[in-house]
């Protein structure tokens, strides 16, 4: 009786990538992990499964409908469905040992069971970064957050995208002082402007039970125009008497200077007074970052300023201010656009292809460009030797070295550049010294 072929196929919702993919992938990730690394911030990592009643603590809502949970024995398990909450629980549970102010960075993968969709994955990597405070937590976090930003896209090889920032504050106030006391629809609706557009906005506030006046007013606040300088000086001359306003328009008026103070340039930061961020935790400065010529492709990176981390597990009172990338779908979307390719990025450098009789000195030399930090690999497989530079071809592989009876005899070896098929008799030492100084 044959055994039954099960065809080989990966769940929707889920990405897998081919080595080349995956080598671009990695090094987008290692960019922002160095850059989170770069201005002081911490690693940690937190189990993929927690306990239901800790992941879920908050309740309700579209999160707990998309969480993948399972019993094992008698444990309620959940599959984390981002890095935030467990952040929480890791921070009310290592208070004590902990120095605050809290900056760490976490890069990881997170699970929801969402509708799988073109460029909406089920699994997918977020690469989040937090400053958490004990008690208080300075406005001037809220100003050090978009330099990261603009630190780790300039990384990445962007040079033109802005980050819009805005202070939930100055919206809830403003609502407050139009005598609309919950706001939460209101700002969500808001938030959906550049996805939904103005006309639709409007009937969404229609729909809320808001006067005509009510929403003219509210389309002309978030419309105000010019520099940063001159819509906060347009904010101020609203002259609007709210103690939540004006306290979200200082914050924002400080956020503004001391993001210019860390080298942000003027042409990569603007003040947006429709950034709401649809989460209701959020409640003050809030981020959303665009690539200036393919706005279709969504906010890149977003997050903002919250009052109590951990209030469903501790006491203590955690502000915090942070942001997340979803790499995973940034990746796909970066890739699908053509604005980032996977050509020639070998993590190989060099193929030591042994002659007859020849294997043991050419593991010799492998080990020996290995100690020097040199990418080495060795074919150990029988065939013709164009068989041999067509594998270091099909792998963009950019050096064969071939070692036999010959070579070993003078002590030099040939080295074969796949680029231009130039092949040079050197010393190991020669090897070594052309691939450090990049003169090979």
């Amino acid at each position: 009786m044959s055994k039954k072929i099960v065809k080989p196929a990966i769940l929707p919702g889920f990405m897998e990538l081919i080595p080349n993919e995956q080598i671009l992938f990695n090094k987008m990730l290692d960019t922002i992990r160095h850059n989170y690394e770069k201005f002081g911030f911490l690693p940690i990592d937190t189990p993929v499964m927690e306990r239901a009643e800790v992941l879920l603590a908050k309740g309700g809502g579209e999160t707990e409908q998309q969480v993948y949970r399972f019993e094992k024995g008698d444990t309620d398990i959940a599959l984390r469905f981002d890095l935030t909450v467990p952040l929480a629980r890791y921070v009310a549970q290592h208070f004590s040992e902990l120095t605050f102010p809290f900056k760490r960075y976490h890069i990881g993968k997170v699970y929801r069971g969402e509708r799988a969709q073109r460029g909406r994955f089920r699994e997918f990597y977020q690469c989040d970064i937090d400053i958490i405070g004990n008690g208080n937590l300075d406005i001037v976090n809220d100003a050090e957050i978009p330099s990261i930003i603009y630190s780790t896209f300039k990384d990445l090889g962007f040079d033109f995208f802005t980050i819009k920032i805005n202070n939930r504050k100055v919206l809830r106030g403003f609502f407050q002082w139009l005598g609309i006391e919950d706001s939460t629809e209101v700002l969500r609706t808001i938030d959906k402007l550049e996805k939904i557009g103005l006309s639709k906005v409007k009937s969404e506030l229609e729909e809320q039970n808001l006067s005509k006046d009510d929403i003219d007013k509210i389309v002309e606040f978030i419309q105000i125009k010019g520099t940063n300088e001159e819509k906060l000086e347009s904010l101020k001359e609203l002259k609007i008497e709210n103690d939540i306003f004006l306290e979200g328009l200082n914050e924002l008026i400080a956020v503004n200077h001391y993001v210019g103070a860390f080298g942000v340039p003027k042409e990569n930061y603007t003040i947006d007074l429709t950034i709401a961020r649809g989460l209701d935790y959020y409640t003050g400065t809030v981020y959303e970052t665009f690539l200036d010529k393919h706005a279709d492709i969504g906010s890149i990176c977003s997050g903002g300023r919250y009052d109590d981390l951990a209030g469903y597990y501790t006491k203590q009172k955690l502000p915090g201010v942070g942001i997340s990338i979803g790499l995973t779908r940034l990746f796909y979307q970066l890739y699908e656009a053509k604005l980032i390719e996977t050509k020639d990025r070998p993590l190989t450098k060099v193929i030591v292809i042994p002659m007859k009789d020849c294997l043991d000195k050419s593991i010799e030399i492998s080990n020996i460009l290995r100690e020097n930090d040199i990418n080495t690999q060795v074919y150990l497989e029988k065939g013709k030797l164009g068989k041999k530079f067509g594998f270091a071809d099909k792998l963009n592989i950019p050096y064969v070295l071939i070692i036999g009876t010959d070579e070993i005899e003078k002590g030099k070896y040939t080295l074969r550049d796949m680029k231009t098929g130039e092949q040079t008799m050197l010393s190991i030492e020669e090897i070594i010294s052309g691939f450090k100084n990049d003169e090979i």
